[in-house]
Protein backbone atom coordinates (compact mmCIF):
# COMPACT_ATOMS: atom_id res chain seq x y z
CA UNK A 1 0.00 0.00 0.00
CA UNK A 2 1.46 3.36 -1.01
CA UNK A 3 2.16 6.05 1.55
CA UNK A 4 -0.54 8.30 0.09
CA UNK A 5 -3.24 5.63 0.05
CA UNK A 6 -2.24 4.56 3.55
CA UNK A 7 -2.57 8.12 4.83
CA UNK A 8 -6.02 8.48 3.27
CA UNK A 9 -7.18 5.16 4.73
CA UNK A 10 -5.82 6.07 8.18
CA UNK A 11 -7.78 9.32 8.03
CA UNK A 12 -10.93 7.35 7.25
CA UNK A 13 -10.35 4.90 10.07
CA UNK A 14 -9.30 7.32 12.80
CA UNK A 15 -11.36 10.42 12.02
CA UNK A 16 -14.09 10.01 9.42
CA UNK A 17 -15.81 6.90 10.79
CA UNK A 18 -16.14 8.03 14.44
CA UNK A 19 -17.07 11.58 13.40
CA UNK A 20 -19.78 10.21 11.15
CA UNK A 21 -21.15 7.85 13.79
CA UNK A 22 -21.63 10.74 16.22
CA UNK A 23 -23.89 12.50 13.71
CA UNK A 24 -26.49 9.74 13.55
CA UNK A 25 -28.05 10.51 16.91
CA UNK A 26 -28.11 6.86 18.03
CA UNK A 27 -26.82 6.31 21.61
CA UNK A 28 -25.50 2.85 20.67
CA UNK A 29 -23.46 4.34 17.82
CA UNK A 30 -22.24 7.11 20.13
CA UNK A 31 -20.85 4.43 22.45
CA UNK A 32 -19.23 2.66 19.51
CA UNK A 33 -17.65 5.93 18.40
CA UNK A 34 -16.09 6.37 21.85
CA UNK A 35 -14.65 2.85 21.68
CA UNK A 36 -13.64 3.12 18.02
CA UNK A 37 -9.91 3.86 18.67
CA UNK A 38 -9.62 0.35 20.14
CA UNK A 39 -10.23 -0.97 16.62
CA UNK A 40 -8.99 1.92 14.47
CA UNK A 41 -5.54 2.38 15.99
CA UNK A 42 -4.44 -1.23 15.28
CA UNK A 43 -5.97 -0.92 11.82
CA UNK A 44 -3.98 2.24 11.13
CA UNK A 45 -0.80 0.60 12.43
CA UNK A 46 -1.31 -2.31 10.05
CA UNK A 47 -1.10 0.06 7.09
CA UNK A 48 2.56 0.82 7.75
CA UNK A 49 3.77 -2.72 8.40
CA UNK A 50 5.19 -5.01 5.69
CA UNK A 51 2.64 -7.38 4.22
CA UNK A 52 2.37 -10.60 6.18
CA UNK A 53 1.13 -11.93 9.49
CA UNK A 54 2.39 -8.94 11.47
CA UNK A 55 0.22 -6.61 9.36
CA UNK A 56 -2.75 -8.97 9.02
CA UNK A 57 -3.31 -9.41 12.78
CA UNK A 58 -3.96 -5.70 13.59
CA UNK A 59 -5.99 -5.49 10.37
CA UNK A 60 -8.18 -8.28 11.76
CA UNK A 61 -8.68 -6.20 14.91
CA UNK A 62 -10.04 -3.40 12.76
CA UNK A 63 -12.25 -5.89 10.92
CA UNK A 64 -13.85 -6.84 14.24
CA UNK A 65 -14.81 -3.20 14.77
CA UNK A 66 -16.43 -3.04 11.34
CA UNK A 67 -18.45 -6.15 12.20
CA UNK A 68 -19.77 -4.27 15.23
CA UNK A 69 -21.05 -1.58 12.84
CA UNK A 70 -22.62 -4.20 10.59
CA UNK A 71 -24.35 -5.67 13.64
CA UNK A 72 -25.72 -2.20 14.47
CA UNK A 73 -27.13 -2.09 10.94
CA UNK A 74 -28.86 -5.45 11.41
CA UNK A 75 -30.33 -4.35 14.74
CA UNK A 76 -31.61 -1.10 13.20
CA UNK A 77 -33.42 -3.07 10.51
CA UNK A 78 -35.09 -5.21 13.15
CA UNK A 79 -35.93 -2.21 15.33
CA UNK A 80 -37.13 0.34 12.79
CA UNK A 81 -38.36 -1.98 10.01
CA UNK A 82 -37.88 1.03 7.76
CA UNK A 83 -36.29 1.29 4.35
CA UNK A 84 -36.94 4.97 3.81
CA UNK A 85 -34.21 6.49 1.59
CA UNK A 86 -32.42 8.15 4.52
CA UNK A 87 -32.45 4.90 6.51
CA UNK A 88 -31.27 2.86 3.51
CA UNK A 89 -28.31 5.22 3.10
CA UNK A 90 -27.44 4.95 6.79
CA UNK A 91 -27.57 1.15 6.70
CA UNK A 92 -25.25 1.19 3.69
CA UNK A 93 -22.83 3.43 5.58
CA UNK A 94 -22.77 1.06 8.55
CA UNK A 95 -22.16 -1.99 6.36
CA UNK A 96 -19.55 -0.49 4.02
CA UNK A 97 -16.54 -0.50 6.40
CA UNK A 98 -16.79 -4.29 6.70
CA UNK A 99 -16.23 -4.56 2.93
CA UNK A 100 -13.22 -2.27 3.29
CA UNK A 101 -11.91 -4.36 6.18
CA UNK A 102 -12.24 -7.60 4.23
CA UNK A 103 -10.12 -6.10 1.45
CA UNK A 104 -7.70 -4.70 4.04
CA UNK A 105 -7.08 -8.06 5.72
CA UNK A 106 -6.45 -9.76 2.39
CA UNK A 107 -4.18 -6.94 1.17
CA UNK A 108 -2.19 -6.74 4.40
CA UNK A 109 -1.70 -10.53 4.42
CA UNK A 110 -0.48 -10.38 0.81
CA UNK A 111 -3.17 -12.68 -0.58
CA UNK A 112 -5.58 -12.33 -3.47
CA UNK A 113 -9.30 -12.01 -2.77
CA UNK A 114 -11.84 -13.19 -5.37
CA UNK A 115 -9.05 -13.05 -7.93
CA UNK A 116 -8.02 -9.45 -7.15
CA UNK A 117 -4.44 -8.72 -6.21
CA UNK A 118 -3.14 -6.46 -3.44
CA UNK A 119 -3.03 -3.41 -5.73
CA UNK A 120 -6.77 -3.34 -6.42
CA UNK A 121 -7.57 -4.38 -2.86
CA UNK A 122 -5.53 -1.46 -1.54
CA UNK A 123 -7.74 0.96 -3.50
CA UNK A 124 -10.93 -0.83 -2.44
CA UNK A 125 -10.22 0.03 1.20
CA UNK A 126 -10.44 3.85 0.81
CA UNK A 127 -13.31 3.55 -1.68
CA UNK A 128 -15.54 1.85 0.90
CA UNK A 129 -14.52 4.26 3.64
CA UNK A 130 -15.30 7.39 1.63
CA UNK A 131 -17.84 6.41 -1.04
CA UNK A 132 -19.30 3.55 0.97
CA UNK A 133 -19.32 5.10 4.45
CA UNK A 134 -18.86 8.89 4.27
CA UNK A 135 -20.85 9.60 1.10
CA UNK A 136 -23.73 7.27 2.02
CA UNK A 137 -23.86 8.71 5.54
CA UNK A 138 -23.86 12.32 4.35
CA UNK A 139 -26.49 11.50 1.71
CA UNK A 140 -28.69 9.95 4.38
CA UNK A 141 -28.23 12.90 6.73
CA UNK A 142 -29.00 15.55 4.12
CA UNK A 143 -32.02 13.52 3.03
CA UNK A 144 -33.23 13.35 6.63
CA UNK A 145 -32.67 17.06 7.07
CA UNK A 146 -34.65 17.83 3.91
CA UNK A 147 -37.47 15.57 5.12
CA UNK A 148 -37.38 17.30 8.51
CA UNK A 149 -37.89 20.68 6.86
CA UNK A 150 -41.09 19.48 5.19
CA UNK A 151 -43.91 21.88 5.89
CA UNK A 152 -41.60 24.65 7.09
CA UNK A 153 -40.61 27.84 5.32
CA UNK A 154 -37.25 26.26 4.44
CA UNK A 155 -38.80 23.00 3.29
CA UNK A 156 -38.83 22.92 -0.50
CA UNK A 157 -40.28 19.94 -2.41
CA UNK A 158 -37.29 20.03 -4.75
CA UNK A 159 -34.92 19.62 -1.80
CA UNK A 160 -36.87 16.66 -0.46
CA UNK A 161 -36.90 14.95 -3.85
CA UNK A 162 -33.20 15.64 -4.34
CA UNK A 163 -32.43 14.30 -0.87
CA UNK A 164 -34.30 11.07 -1.54
CA UNK A 165 -32.53 10.68 -4.87
CA UNK A 166 -29.12 11.17 -3.24
CA UNK A 167 -29.91 8.77 -0.40
CA UNK A 168 -30.88 6.03 -2.86
CA UNK A 169 -28.40 6.58 -5.69
CA UNK A 170 -25.22 6.89 -3.60
CA UNK A 171 -25.66 3.44 -1.98
CA UNK A 172 -26.87 1.94 -5.27
CA UNK A 173 -23.93 3.41 -7.18
CA UNK A 174 -21.48 2.10 -4.58
CA UNK A 175 -22.92 -1.41 -4.85
CA UNK A 176 -22.94 -1.26 -8.65
CA UNK A 177 -19.29 -0.19 -8.75
CA UNK A 178 -18.46 -3.18 -6.54
CA UNK A 179 -20.49 -5.48 -8.79
CA UNK A 180 -18.62 -4.06 -11.77
CA UNK A 181 -15.39 -5.51 -10.39
CA UNK A 182 -16.87 -8.95 -11.08
CA UNK A 183 -19.14 -8.30 -14.07
CA UNK A 184 -16.99 -6.05 -16.25
CA UNK A 185 -15.89 -2.53 -17.07
CA UNK A 186 -19.20 -1.46 -18.62
CA UNK A 187 -21.07 -2.42 -15.46
CA UNK A 188 -18.52 -0.48 -13.42
CA UNK A 189 -19.06 2.53 -15.68
CA UNK A 190 -22.82 2.28 -15.06
CA UNK A 191 -22.17 2.21 -11.33
CA UNK A 192 -19.90 5.23 -11.62
CA UNK A 193 -22.64 7.14 -13.46
CA UNK A 194 -25.21 6.36 -10.76
CA UNK A 195 -22.77 7.18 -7.96
CA UNK A 196 -21.76 10.44 -9.62
CA UNK A 197 -25.38 11.49 -10.01
CA UNK A 198 -25.98 10.83 -6.33
CA UNK A 199 -22.83 12.64 -5.23
CA UNK A 200 -23.71 15.65 -7.35
CA UNK A 201 -27.16 15.66 -5.74
CA UNK A 202 -25.39 15.80 -2.35
CA UNK A 203 -23.22 18.64 -3.68
CA UNK A 204 -26.27 20.61 -4.83
CA UNK A 205 -28.02 20.16 -1.47
CA UNK A 206 -24.84 21.23 0.32
CA UNK A 207 -24.63 24.34 -1.81
CA UNK A 208 -28.30 25.17 -1.19
CA UNK A 209 -27.79 24.74 2.55
CA UNK A 210 -24.76 27.05 2.40
CA UNK A 211 -26.86 29.76 0.72
CA UNK A 212 -29.47 29.82 3.48
CA UNK A 213 -29.25 32.45 6.19
CA UNK A 214 -28.85 29.97 9.07
CA UNK A 215 -25.29 28.61 8.71
CA UNK A 216 -22.42 30.81 9.92
CA UNK A 217 -19.59 31.85 7.61
CA UNK A 218 -17.30 28.95 8.47
CA UNK A 219 -20.07 26.41 7.94
CA UNK A 220 -20.97 27.99 4.61
CA UNK A 221 -17.34 27.77 3.48
CA UNK A 222 -17.15 24.10 4.49
CA UNK A 223 -20.37 23.26 2.65
CA UNK A 224 -19.37 25.19 -0.46
CA UNK A 225 -15.95 23.55 -0.49
CA UNK A 226 -17.40 20.07 -0.19
CA UNK A 227 -19.84 20.76 -3.04
CA UNK A 228 -17.16 22.15 -5.35
CA UNK A 229 -14.77 19.29 -4.61
CA UNK A 230 -17.43 16.68 -5.37
CA UNK A 231 -18.06 18.12 -8.82
CA UNK A 232 -14.36 17.86 -9.69
CA UNK A 233 -13.56 14.51 -8.07
CA UNK A 234 -16.55 12.72 -9.56
CA UNK A 235 -15.67 14.02 -13.02
CA UNK A 236 -12.31 12.33 -12.50
CA UNK A 237 -14.06 9.13 -11.44
CA UNK A 238 -16.20 9.20 -14.58
CA UNK A 239 -13.19 9.81 -16.83
CA UNK A 240 -11.38 6.85 -15.27
CA UNK A 241 -14.39 4.50 -15.56
CA UNK A 242 -15.02 5.63 -19.15
CA UNK A 243 -11.40 4.97 -20.06
CA UNK A 244 -11.55 1.50 -18.51
CA UNK A 245 -14.73 0.64 -20.42
CA UNK A 246 -13.84 2.11 -23.83
CA UNK A 247 -10.05 2.19 -24.02
CA UNK A 248 -9.98 5.99 -24.20
CA UNK A 249 -7.14 7.76 -22.38
CA UNK A 250 -7.73 7.89 -18.65
CA UNK A 251 -5.85 9.06 -15.55
CA UNK A 252 -3.46 6.59 -13.94
CA UNK A 253 -4.33 4.96 -10.63
CA UNK A 254 -1.56 6.96 -8.93
CA UNK A 255 -3.03 10.19 -10.31
CA UNK A 256 -6.53 9.15 -9.22
CA UNK A 257 -5.30 8.47 -5.69
CA UNK A 258 -3.60 11.88 -5.53
CA UNK A 259 -6.59 13.81 -6.92
CA UNK A 260 -9.88 11.93 -6.63
CA UNK A 261 -8.86 10.11 -3.46
CA UNK A 262 -7.32 13.00 -1.57
CA UNK A 263 -10.03 15.40 -2.75
CA UNK A 264 -12.85 13.18 -1.54
CA UNK A 265 -11.09 12.54 1.77
CA UNK A 266 -10.16 16.12 2.64
CA UNK A 267 -12.42 18.30 0.52
CA UNK A 268 -15.60 16.28 0.73
CA UNK A 269 -15.64 13.94 3.74
CA UNK A 270 -13.86 16.12 6.30
CA UNK A 271 -15.53 19.36 5.19
CA UNK A 272 -19.01 17.81 5.03
CA UNK A 273 -18.74 16.11 8.42
CA UNK A 274 -17.30 19.25 10.03
CA UNK A 275 -20.14 21.33 8.57
CA UNK A 276 -22.79 18.86 9.75
CA UNK A 277 -21.31 18.83 13.24
CA UNK A 278 -21.42 22.63 13.28
CA UNK A 279 -25.04 22.64 12.09
CA UNK A 280 -25.93 20.06 14.74
CA UNK A 281 -24.22 22.13 17.44
CA UNK A 282 -25.95 25.33 16.33
CA UNK A 283 -29.33 23.58 16.32
CA UNK A 284 -28.71 22.11 19.77
CA UNK A 285 -27.82 25.51 21.17
CA UNK A 286 -31.19 26.76 19.96
CA UNK A 287 -32.99 23.89 21.63
CA UNK A 288 -33.98 21.99 18.51
CA UNK A 289 -32.66 19.06 16.46
CA UNK A 290 -31.27 19.11 12.93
Amino acid sequence: MSVLVGAVVALGMLVVVPAGLRLVGDPALDRTARLWPVFAVPGAVSLWLPRGTAAAVPALCYALGTLVLAAHAARRVGRTRSMRPAEAALLTALAAPSVAALALVAERSGHELFGFGPGILALTVPHFHFAGFAAALVAGLVCGAAEGRAGTAAGMPADRALGRFAALSVPLGTVLVLAGYFVGDLAELGGALVLTAGMWAVALLSRRTARRTGPDRTTRILLTTSAAVLVATMLLALSWALGEATGLPRPSLAWMAATHGVGNALGFALCSLAALHRLRGAASSKGRTV
